[in-house]
């Protein structure tokens, strides 16, 4: 497949701004889907990734591409490999979100590139995300994607790097039914995480794939709770291997110094998401 990238090297620089509110219906939403108490209301500080939440991509059925994403080419460049994915991204906490805030968030895409991995020719999209309350800028978040082609590395074991003990672990059933709560709290059509016979025929997956960004407000809630329920000023995640349903899976910190270390680990023992806080 030709992938012209000084074609898609002029998405570079293109912009977009969209505006949410923090509503109590969805702040609460989002505590469901974390197994917490839906007792939110407008002043609360509302769960550790909300922002997730905000200012989803909304196309109407008919401009949706054949994985359930919006088509490409607007927004985001028309990178013509078959998988998009999360791979990872920033956060820096400048403030706090509060349940009853309109949040402005402000995109860039900061860069697009391509790389060589065990799969093949893999094309980077870094996007930028400026997140500013009714008191000022709440969040920068770096937001990096790849597009991959179809391969048969899901079944794989990534290389393995070495993870202290972990001083907190929390357990999560990664069902079926959470990965679809999650994917309507983001207004996210992606099928991998909810059409089990599209995962396994059109794109050789063994079951339903759990959220990148869901494995990655785990981490930030676990990280925030060993900071005294305060989200850290930095907080850093990559996924390292595909999370599946149908088992539990277990996130984990550990202190390192003046900071934590944070990671997902699968029921096979199999690390999919890492992180560290500042």
């Amino acid at each position: 497949m030709d992938l012209d990238i000084e074609h898609l090297k002029t998405w570079i620089g293109k912009t977009r701004e969209s505006r949410d509110v923090i509503s109590p219906r969805l702040a609460n939403s989002l505590a469901a889907v974390l197994d917490e108490a839906p007792a939110l209301n407008e002043g609360d500080r509302p769960p550790a990734g909300i922002h997730w939440c905000l200012s989803p991509d909304i196309a109407p059925m008919s401009g949706l591409g054949p994985d359930g994403h919006p088509a490409r080419g607007d927004f985001l460049p028309p990178v013509p490999l078959p998988r998009r994915m999360w791979a990872g991204g920033e956060l820096v906490f400048s403030g706090e979100f509060r349940v009853g805030d309109e949040v402005i968030r402000r995109s860039r895409i900061a860069d697009i590139a391509l790389k060589t991995g065990r799969s093949g020719t893999l094309c980077f999209v870094t996007v930028t995300h400026d997140y500013l309350g009714p008191r000022g800028l709440v969040l920068n978040e770096r937001h990096d994607i790849v597009y991959r082609p179809l391969d048969t590395s899901a079944g794989r074991r990534p290389r393995e790097t070495p993870l202290p003990e972990p001083a907190r672990t929390e357990e999560v059933d990664a069902n079926p039914v959470l990965l679809a709560r999650y994917s309507a709290v983001t207004f996210n059509g992606h099928r991998i995480h909810y059409d089990r016979d599209y995962c396994q025929r059109e794109e050789g997956y063994p079951g339903l794939l759990v959220h990148g960004p869901l494995q990655a407000t785990f981490l930030l809630r676990l990280a925030s709770r060993m900071n005294g329920d305060r989200p850290p000023s930095r907080f850093e995640f990559r996924g390292v291997s595909p999370l599946f349903d149908g088992g539990h899976f277990f996130v984990n910190a550990a202190r390192v110094d003046q900071s934590c270390r944070l990671w997902v680990r699968s029921g096979d023992e199999t690390v999919t998401m890492e992180a560290k806080t500042e």
